[in-house]
Formats: structure tokens, C-alpha cells, sequence
């Protein structure tokens, strides 16, 4: 690791709480979602070569009044369960410890979250399709499409239309299904909701596939029901569709995304989305973004997509918080 410059965004969150101390970091853990811990704790897990002058410039990006303290020097391991435990208890703690340390899997239906998609996949291959689309829209989307690569080709599109068309769940079944997942994973969890599903949702996990089983799942849908998929095709904001984002979300955007996956991401975009981008740096990087560019090796296609992938789940957490309007993908969000 070179510099502080090359630290994406959830790898300079994860030296700000390791610089602060176990009792501020945890305090912060505790008002983030399953997603969020498990990004920043593999984030620690994997820091090396920290370096006084990284942790000064982190510092200052977050809160210069306490750029001076730091708690780094002690192991990470130990660090990582002390503080996960303070923040989350220790039952939940061991759950995300196993997930980042141990990749062992969590239980319990509210857990599902905390799970590693792979293992989800392996526990609902076996389900009706209808569960397992109730399952999807329980998860994050990037989470549900990670799962659904995991399950069998033949029913994917089968879950994708059956999460678009799904008007909610009551109340009653989803306490049954999580009576049922929780004989299962021998774990406690409370529905709060019932209102899952729908196109939105199923172009959100869409979104994060990859780009071919995305293509073959469309295809399959738009087959059997033509309007469903010209529905769901509607709802999807892929990566040149950031050329409608207006100047002050792209620089917002800028902000949080790493030089070296902004380059590799625009490899693969439209000439439209590149000025978009160049015209809202300084001169100075607009010319050194053009010139990397051009001056390149040439990419696998996968990482190109996988790049702007990254970047899409950036913009769209921007988007939840209200930091940037994805413009006519604001419906989607």
C-alpha cells in the first residue's frame, strides 16, 4: 500500500476507527448495517504497511481534533474481536469474527445479512422458488446477486419474476418462513417488515450481476413475459447512465471512488460519460485521467465491469443518503 491516496473508501474508514480506540470505534460500529461492518472489518484485516503519514492525512479527512491519537501497533486480529464485541455483544460479534477471521457461516433469519452468499445459496437451492425470491428481498441487492449466481442457471429468472412481481408478503407468512429458517439455523430473529419485493428490487440485484448471467436472466424473463422484462429493463441504472448525474453528484461521486478504479472503470465507457467526468476535475487530473488512459495495458472485460460495478454501489449508497440524485433512476432507489 503506497499512500493514503490509494486507500478506497472503506479501507481509510477502517484506519480512522483502528487510530481511534476500541471504545470510539465500536460506538461507531454499532450504528452501521451488517454490510458496512463486514466491509470495514475486512478492510482492517487486510491493512499493512500503515505508515505515520497515511495516518495523518486520514486523520485530517475525518476529524483533524484528533489527529494525534492512534491505536495502531497491537494485533489486528485481537483488536478486531475486542472491538467487534464491544459494539455489536458478543453473540452477533462472533457471527461477523467468523465471517471476516474464520469464513464460518452465521445463523438466524435477521442474520441472513451477516451470511456469506455462497452459504446462503447452498441453505435455499433447495427451497420453491417463491421462498427463495421472499429470501432475495430480504438481502441487499449486491448480497442477493451474489446469491443468485451461486443458485442453479435453470431458476434464476424464475426468482428474478417472481421477486418483480411480488406485491409484499403478510405478515403471518413471513413468520411462518421465519419459523422455518430459524428451525433451520437454530438462531432468533424479528420480522419488522412485510413489504419486500417488486421490479425495483429486482433491477437492483440485477444491477449487481455480472453482465452476462444479467444478459441470459433478461433474456429468459422477456421470453416468458415481455412486459415484465421491459419493465424491469426500464428500472435498471447501469454505469454510462452516470452521465446524467448532475455536476455536483459526479464530484461527490469523485470524491469517494479510488483513481485506480475510476481508470479502470472508464476503459468501458461511452465518450459522453468520460467528458462528464473530466469536466467535473481540475484541469491538471483531467489531463493526467486522459493520459493514463491512453497509455493503458489492455483489461479483461470482467474487471472493467466489475470496476464499474464497484462504483455503481457507491453511487447508489450516495443516493440513499441523499448526498447525489441518480436523476431518472431516482424511482430505483
Amino acid at each position: 500500500m503506497a499512500n493514503d491516496n490509494a486507500l478506497d473508501h472503506a479501507q481509510q474508514a477502517a484506519l480512522f476507527l483502528l487510530s481511534v480506540g476500541h471504545d470510539r470505534a465500536a460506538m461507531v460500529l454499532k450504528d452501521m448495517g451488517p454490510k458496512e461492518v463486514q466491509q470495514i472489518g475486512a478492510a482492517m484485516a487486510e491493512l499493512r504497511n500503515i505508515t505515520s503519514d497515511m495516518v495523518d492525512n486520514v486523520m485530517e479527512r475525518f476529524v483533524t481534533s484528533i489527529r494525534n491519537q492512534t491505536a495502531l501497533g497491537v494485533d489486528s486480529d485481537e483488536y478486531i474481536r475486542t472491538m467487534l464485541t464491544q459494539a455489536l455483544g458478543a453473540d452477533k460479534a462472533a457471527n461477523v469474527i467468523d465471517r471476516i477471521l474464520l469464513g464460518r457461516n452465521s445463523k438466524g433469519l435477521d442474520q441472513l445479512k451477516w451470511m456469506d452468499p455462497r452459504a446462503i445459496a447452498d441453505l435455499i437451492k433447495q427451497e420453491h422458488p417463491q421462498i427463495v425470491a421472499i429470501i432475495m428481498s430480504l438481502l441487499d441487492s449486491d448480497q442477493a446477486a451474489e446469491t443468485l449466481a451461486f443458485l442453479p442457471e435453470r431458476t434464476r429468472a424464475d426468482v428474478i419474476m417472481r421477486v418483480a412481481t411480488l406485491q409484499g408478503v403478510q405478515p403471518s407468512a413471513l413468520m411462518e418462513l421465519d419459523d422455518i429458517m430459524d428451525k433451520q439455523l437454530s438462531g432468533n430473529a424479528n420480522v419488522k417488515s412485510s413489504t419486500l419485493g417488486g421490479v425495483d428490487t429486482a433491477a437492483n440485484i440485477l444491477n449487481f450481476l455480472d453482465s452476462a448471467i444479467e444478459a441470459t436472466i433478461i433474456e429468459q424473463i422477456s421470453e416468458s413475459d415481455a412486459e415484465l422484462g421491459q419493465k424491469i429493463q426500464d428500472k435498471m441504472f447501469v454505469f454510462d447512465d452516470l452521465a446524467d448525474v448532475d455536476d455536483r453528484g459526479i464530484q461527490t461521486l469523485l470524491r469517494e471512488v479510488a483513481t485506480d478504479s475510476l481508470l479502470l472503470a472508464l476503459r468501458g465507457a461511452d465518450d459522453t460519460l468520460k467528458q462528464k467526468i473530466f469536466n467535473n476535475m481540475s484541469r491538471r487530473a483531467a489531463e493526467m485521467l486522459r493520459d493514463d488512459l491512453e497509455a493503458a495495458p489492455p483489461a479483461r472485460l470482467s474487471d472493467v465491469e466489475a470496476a464499474q460495478k464497484d462504483i455503481l454501489a457507491i453511487a447508489r449508497r450516495l443516493a440513499d443518503t441523499g448526498e447525489i440524485s441518480l436523476g431518472g433512476a431516482d424511482e430505483l432507489i
